[in-house]
């Protein structure tokens, strides 16, 4: 939809996305580079355990979700925060998720940046390559016997399609036309492992083929060419038509997470090269000529994000971490005399390790 410079190429495809929506749309964008950038440096600086970034692939965090429902259902791999931003995700509960505080979420029981929002039909992040495929595959079916409408939208990278859950997922949407949209975001890297050794085929969109579903290949640093092509499969899953693979080609123009090294195994040009491609700077120009975007814009955003990090960081680093309760609760209605006998059993090992 937009070449290297953000001007439109295909007209005639540009999707009617209000100004408010698409503003919407480049916050967001610019939310999670500068969360990104901001929390690294406090992973480096001790101040939290572990950190995923996904600077350069924004514009799969945003472009997809534009063309959703708010009730429909959004199953994450490990870079898609974005998406739970756009949706109106607290910063509060964010923060209090990457620290595994009190008012984390998860209560704790997540790595940082596996985040599950309930409000916002943002299913929690899963660490195990590939398994959110198959969830969302029957979430759609769920929906489906249940005469909802609602259709499911799943991302996972290049390297989730060697999985066992991938293939079964896939066969399983095509068979019973499960109203789902599966997104591969392909950034070139598996970790260390590129998409030469992750198959033979020039595209992964070309594998749904073999399951009897339509895909379509999509600059993935575009939001308005996802837009485009996202809402065409909502409209195929919500007819009745079945699902949708969508192959999003994007880089990863970071490290995998704080605890790799890129330097390792790739070229350190290679990220250079698609930063002329940046999804940010590239839908900037697009907003600008639109009358939607300004340099004041710029400025204003920049201040308000600098602050709202600095009084929520303020607030939920001084956090203590979900008691000890916690560890029992959210299984059972109520707990059993076992769970009772241990969670007492517990109270009286700290009481003494305490008292020595």
């Amino acid at each position: 939809m937009l070449d290297d410079r953000g001007r439109v190429v295909h007209p005639e495809r540009e999707p009617a996305i209000a100004p408010g929506d698409l503003r919407h749309m480049h916050e967001t964008m610019r939310a999670v580079r500068f969360l990104d950038e901001r929390l690294l440096r406090l992973q480096r600086q001790g101040r939290l355990g572990f950190y995923l970034a996904a600077t350069g692939e924004e514009a799969t965090h945003v472009g997809p979700v534009w063309a959703l429902r708010t009730t429909d259902w959004i199953f994450p791999a490990y870079r898609e925060i974005g998406a739970a931003l756009y949706r109106g995700y607290p910063w509060r509960a964010f923060l209090s998720q990457l620290f595994g505080n009190t008012e984390d979420p998860a209560k704790g029981r997540q790595m940082p940046v596996h985040h599950s929002a309930r409000g916002c039909n943002f299913v929690s992040i899963s660490s195990p390559v590939g398994t959110q495929i198959p969830q969302a595959v029957g979430a759609a079916m769920a929906a489906s016997f249940s005469g909802k409408d609602d259709v499911v939208l799943t991302y996972f990278g290049d390297g989730a399609t060697s999985t066992g859950a991938f293939h079964v997922a896939c066969n399983l949407a095509g068979v019973r036309r499960a109203p789902c949209i599966l997104l591969c975001r392909n950034n070139g890297w598996a970790i260390s492992a590129p998409q030469s050794v992750q198959t033979a085929t020039p595209t992964f969109a070309q594998k749904a083929i073999a399951y009897g579903m339509p895909a379509v290949l999509v600059d993935g640093n575009d939001p308005l060419a996802l837009a485009h092509v996202t809402a065409q499969a909502v409209a195929r899953a919500r007819a009745g038509e079945g699902p949708t693979l969508i192959e999003a080609r994007t880089y990863r123009r970071g490290a995998h997470s704080s605890s790799d090294d890129p330097s390792v195994y790739r070229d350190a040009a290679e990220p250079r090269e698609w930063e002329k491609r940046d999804p940010i700077a590239r839908f900037r120009v697009y907003l600008v000529e639109k009358g939607v975007w300004s340099d004041e814009d710029d400025r204003r955003h920049d201040q308000q994000l600098a602050a709202e990090l600095e009084s929520t960081l303020a607030a939920v680093e001084r956090l203590p971490p979900p008691g000890r309760g916690t560890l029992f609760e959210d299984v059972y209605q109520s707990l059993p005399w076992h769970l009772v006998e241990q969670a007492a059993e517990l109270d009286r090992l700290v009481d003494r390790r305490k008292r020595a």
